[in-house]
């Protein structure tokens, strides 16, 4: 059963994984390209702090794709297919769930290949490093953190989505009423700050993304 959900759900996702892994690849050779014109160590530094901001982002992209690709078939046909299986629904989310990390590892091999090649130029000068491994460990870690949340959100019903969108609307709106009432109290910040820094629950998409480091 596995083995026909895999196939079902590799057709939906095939081309989202493809052009993911392509970008994958594509930023860390684009960056040692960039590296091979750069002036000295700490122009290289900059141009890596610049690349490193597209790391995350293509992280959360690919969760978010494949999760919604993950589930698209089963919102197309009212969760029939699901509801016409032997089995419970917990172990067929789980299996939807296991097909879609199987795609996006291939995202990240997509990536560490990428890497190791930057790893294996001679581009890098005395004094910097490149971090090849560590990169490409933490891209995987953000990618499936953003694949579980949203494989969550959209395996839930329209009305369940609607509720956690509403939920951010709320906090909005709360962070404005607080600054028509001149309050003294950063709503918004705060939320960020427990969303993306220590020991927010995605603080792994939070600071410095380097390939090539000192």
């Amino acid at each position: 059963m596995f083995k026909a959900i895999l196939w079902s759900q590799w057709k939906q996702t095939r081309t989202l994984v493809l052009v993911t892994t392509v970008i994958a690849f594509g930023l860390p050779v684009a960056a040692m390209r960039m590296m091979a014109v750069s002036g000295g160590a700490m122009d290289i530094v900059s141009t890596m702090q610049a690349f490193g901001a597209m790391y995350p982002l293509l992280a959360a992209l690919t969760g978010l794709l494949v999760a919604m690709a993950a589930w698209g078939a089963d919102h197309a046909g009212r969760h029939t297919y699901a509801l016409s299986l032997p089995v419970t629904r917990a172990r067929y989310a789980a299996m939807r769930y296991g097909a879609g990390a199987a795609f996006m590892g291939v995202t990240v091999v997509g990536l560490l290949v990428g890497t190791l090649i930057v790893a294996a130029s001679n581009v890098t000068p005395e004094g910097l490093h490149v971090y090849a491994l560590p990169l490409t460990l933490r891209f995987a870690l953000a990618a499936f953190v953003s694949y579980s949340i949203f494989f969550a959100i959209s395996s839930a019903t329209p009305q369940t989505a609607g509720v956690v969108l509403g939920a951010v609307a709320a906090v909005l709106l709360a962070q404005f009423l607080i600054a028509v009432l001149d309050v003294n109290y950063d709503l918004l910040g705060q939320a960020v700050e427990f969303l993306l820094f220590q020991p927010g629950i995605l603080s792994v998409f939070a600071g410095r993304w380097m390939l090539v480091d000192a």
